[in-house]
């Protein structure tokens, strides 16, 4: 019998969530991590890897991974 509104309990909460988060994002409110590059910075990114810069000095340069380089130049 617990179990049962244990999960009647659960099934209210994901419902409620799920509400807030649909009602924040048509106040505009985006989730989640904010971006670490714009696209302008995307940009320069692309233009020194195609410069011949290695991924690795680009990345100690603007203090973040090489993951995180990678990850921009192919996002967009």
């Amino acid at each position: 019998m617990f179990a049962a509104f244990a999960e009647f309990e659960r099934n209210l909460i994901l419902e409620r969530s799920a509400a807030g988060r649909e009602a924040a994002r048509a106040r505009g409110r985006l989730g989640g991590r904010p971006e670490k590059f714009s696209e302008q910075d995307v940009k320069l990114l692309k233009t020194l890897v195609e410069s011949g810069t290695p991924i690795k000095s680009i990345a100690d340069s603007w203090g973040v991974s090489r993951t995180t380089i990678y990850r921009y130049i192919n996002k967009f």
